[in-house]
C-alpha cells in the first residue's frame, strides 16, 4: 500500500477516535451526570499512564528534560484549556455544531501568524481566513436563533487550540516529540485534578468506569496514528482528510444520540471545510514557489 494511502487511512481512523472521544464525553457528562471535570482529568491520566506503559517507567525521567520549559508550559496550558471548554460546550451543543467550530482553528492559525510568527498571508488567502469566519457565524446564526452560552465555550475553546498550534510550531525541532506531548500531559493530570477531585462522583456501573479509562485511550491512540500520518506523507497531502471528522461526528450523533445536523450547520460547515481545504492548496503553491525560488538563486550562485 502507498505511503500516501496509508497516511489518509490513519488520518481517518486518528480523527474518527478523537470523535469518540467526544461522544463519550458527552454521554458521560450530559447522561450519566459525570462531572466535566472528572471527564477532563480521566482523558490527561488515562493517556498519561498508556504513555508509561507503553514506554517504561524507565523512559519517564528524560521526558523532563526541556530546553523551552515556559512554553511548555503554555502550550500544555493551552492544551487543558482546549479540552476542558471543548468538553463543556458539548454537554449542551450538538457533536457537528463543536467541531464546525473547531474546523475554524487552522485559519484562525493562519491570521494570527503574522502578528505573532511574522508569517503574513497574502490576499487569496485573507480571503478564506474571513469566508471560514462567515461559515461559524452560519453555525451559531447569532441574532438569528437563541445564542446559547456553549457556544462562547466552543470558540474559546477553538482559540486555545489555534493558539496551542502556534506555540507547537515555535517548539517544533526544539525539544523531542514525546517530551512535548508529556509535558502536556502532566499539567492536565495536576490542573485536572486540581478541579476533579472536589467534584468527584463515582461512576454509577462498569461500563461508564469502562468508557471514563476509555477516553486516555482514545485520545492518546489518535494523536499518535495523526503523527504517524504526518510522518508517512506531506501535510498538504493529509490535512484535508481531517475534515473527515464532521462525517463521523454526525455519524456517532445519530447513532449514539438520534440526533442529527440542521441544514444551516451542514451549509456552514461546509464553507468553513472549503475555506480550509482553498487554505491547505495555496500554503501548499506558496511551498512549491518559494522552493523553486530558492533553487534558482542557488543556481545562479
Amino acid at each position: 500500500m502507498p505511503d500516501r494511502l496509508k497516511a489518509v487511512l490513519l488520518m481517518c481512523t486518528a480523527v474518527s477516535l478523537f470523535s469518540c472521544l467526544d461522544a463519550t464525553a458527552k454521554y458521560l457528562g450530559s447522561y450519566q451526570g459525570i462531572p466535566t471535570s472528572e471527564i477532563v482529568w480521566a482523558r490527561f491520566l488515562g493517556q498519561a499512564l498508556l504513555m508509561v506503559v507503553i514506554f517504561g517507567p524507565r523512559s519517564v525521567p528524560g521526558w523532563f528534560k526541556t530546553k523551552r520549559p515556559g512554553l511548555q508550559l503554555l502550550r500544555s496550558l493551552f492544551m487543558v484549556a482546549t479540552t476542558a471548554f471543548n468538553f463543556i460546550a458539548i454537554q449542551y451543543l450538538r457533536l457537528d455544531q463543536t467541531i464546525s467550530i473547531a474546523f475554524l482553528a487552522p485559519l484562525l492559525v493562519a491570521a494570527l501568524a503574522g502578528p505573532l510568527l511574522g508569517e503574513y498571508v497574502g490576499w487569496r488567502r485573507a480571503i478564506a481566513i474571513v469566508s471560514g469566519f462567515i461559515g461559524v457565524l452560519i453555525v451559531v446564526r447569532p441574532g438569528i436563533v437563541e445564542f446559547h452560552p456553549a457556544f462562547l465555550a466552543s470558540l474559546v475553546s477553538m482559540t486555545a487550540y489555534a493558539l496551542f498550534m502556534i506555540v507547537t510550531r515555535k517548539l517544533a525541532g526544539v525539544d523531542p516529540p514525546l517530551v512535548t506531548l508529556f509535558y502536556a500531559l502532566l499539567v492536565g493530570v495536576v490542573a485536572g485534578g486540581f478541579f476533579a477531585i472536589p467534584e468527584w462522583v463515582w461512576p454509577a456501573t462498569a461500563f461508564d468506569w469502562l468508557l471514563l479509562l476509555a477516553t486516555g485511550a482514545l485520545g492518546g491512540l489518535g494523536h499518535y496514528l495523526l503523527i504517524h500520518a504526518y510522518a508517512l506523507a506531506p501535510a498538504s497531502s493529509v490535512s484535508p482528510f481531517l475534515y473527515f471528522q464532521l462525517m463521523s461526528m454526525i455519524g456517532l450523533e445519530f447513532l449514539v444520540f438520534g440526533d442529527t445536523p440542521d441544514r444551516w450547520t451542514l451549509i456552514g460547515s461546509s464553507v468553513v471545510i472549503a475555506s480550509g481545504i482553498y487554505l491547505v492548496h495555496r500554503e501548499r503553491i506558496a511551498h512549491r514557489e518559494s522552493k523553486d525560488a530558492a533553487m534558482e538563486q542557488q543556481a545562479a550562485s
